[in-house]
Parts: C-alpha cells; sequence; structure tokens
C-alpha cells in the first residue's frame, strides 16, 4: 500500500496507528488487520466515508445489538444497489453482443433481433429512469 495511502488514511481517521519516539508511524497488528478490511470493503464498492461511517465497531469496546442491526440494513442495502448494478451491466453486456454480432453478420433478422432488444432497453429506461428520457427526448417529439 502507497504510504500517501497510509498518511491519507490516518489524516482522516480511517486507520490510526501509534507513533514512535521519532514520529514514525508504527501499525499493530490490528491496524493491519483494518487496512486489509479497508482494501476488502473498497474492492466491495464502498467509499472511504461509508467504511469510516459504519465500520468502526473494531474500536469500540461494546457493540449493542442496534448498531448491528443497523450496520445489517446498510449492508443489506448496498448488497441491493449492487445487484441493481450488475443486472444494468448484464443488459450493457447483451446489447454490446448483439451489436456486436449484427455488425459481423449483417441481416435483417440480426437487425431485428437488435432493435427488439433496443425497444426492451428503451422501455426499461422509461419506466425506471424517467429523467433521463425526459431531458432528451422532450425536445425530439412532435
Amino acid at each position: 500500500m502507497p504510504k500517501d495511502t497510509l498518511r491519507y488514511y490516518d489524516r482522516i481517521g480511517v486507520v490510526s496507528p501509534s507513533r514512535e519516539g521519532n514520529g514514525y508511524r508504527r501499525y499493530s497488528k490490528d491496524d493491519l488487520m483494518d487496512l486489509m478490511n479497508i482494501q476488502i470493503m473498497q474492492y466491495a464498492d464502498f467509499s472511504l466515508d461509508e467504511i469510516r461511517g459504519k465500520f468502526g465497531f473494531r474500536k469500540m469496546k461494546n457493540i449493542d445489538s442496534a448498531y448491528c442491526e443497523e450496520v445489517a440494513a446498510f449492508l443489506d442495502a448496498k448488497n441491493a444497489e449492487t445487484r441493481k448494478k450488475i443486472a444494468h451491466l448484464e443488459k450493457v453486456s447483451r446489447l454490446l453482443g448483439i451489436a456486436a454480432e449484427t455488425l459481423r453478420d449483417f441481416n435483417n433478422e440480426s437487425d431485428q433481433r437488435l432493435a427488439e432488444f433496443v425497444r426492451e432497453i428503451y422501455k426499461d429506461i422509461r419506466t425506471n429512469e424517467p429523467g433521463i428520457c425526459k431531458e432528451g427526448c422532450d425536445e425530439h417529439q412532435g
């Protein structure tokens, strides 16, 4: 992990190692575990603000059930958000695959398959993200 990252984490209070007499940071086993957990949580798409705000429980003396429930609800929401992103990316991947397939073997059937999938995506956009359609489509309707 880069030194600048460690300094930044110390500055914002995500990991606060002890200091030696010469001012050097001294990382304990617990600090190293925190750093590993931070990397794992960032891999799971948590922001540093989320990590700092929700996952300071190792530093707490007593973990109460209300806190655990709050964190569990937060994790459930993050999981739901991740599943939405996955579904979106699967559709994008399918769209790109169909478009590439259509271009490689352009014929009426492949063009129709692409057009149908594009219409399906457009319906999703109108239903789930009406702001996108409203913003760009009103000026084209006549």
